[in-house]
């Protein structure tokens, strides 16, 4: 019997969509306003779910709590009141898109859940633009 238990989450990033090898007219074709050189900001909602077998033991797949510690230490200390692309290592050469912080967020956590569950990462980066990624 698998179960899947998600902890939601939030924090506030500026970033700017663009790549440094293109030229500034390809970049604002390709991410118009994104491309800010000033950046611009999003109130990011983040849904962490983790899906597993029910431990006999304890009731739990995973503890609700080391959940949303993981997610406060590794991602909401990490990016909250962050300018993505300046402040976090991982987007010095990663455009911060929405689909590309999933995935890091889910590289980060990733290592803290065990192999035998899959960790599913819900990122909102508006109200109703939002991605999902599982993994490879």
């Amino acid at each position: 019997m698998r179960v899947t238990v998600s902890r939601k989450a939030h924090f506030n990033s500026a970033h700017r969509l663009y790549r440094k090898d293109w030229s500034e007219e390809k970049n604002n074709t390709i991410f118009g306003k994104c491309n800010n050189p000033n950046f611009h900001g999003h109130n990011y909602e983040l849904i962490v779910s983790v899906t597993g077998e029910v431990d006999q033991e304890t009731g739990f797949v995973i503890d609700v709590k080391i959940l949303s510690d993981l997610i406060k230490e590794h991602i909401e200390h990490a990016f909250d009141h962050k300018n993505l692309n300046l402040d976090v290592i991982e987007f010095q050469d990663l455009n911060p898109t929405a689909e590309n912080i999933a995935i890091v967020i889910w590289n980060k956590l990733r290592p803290f859940i065990d192999e035998n569950k899959d960790l599913e990462i819900v990122l909102y980066e508006t109200p109703r633009n939002f991605v999902t990624y599982k993994g490879n």
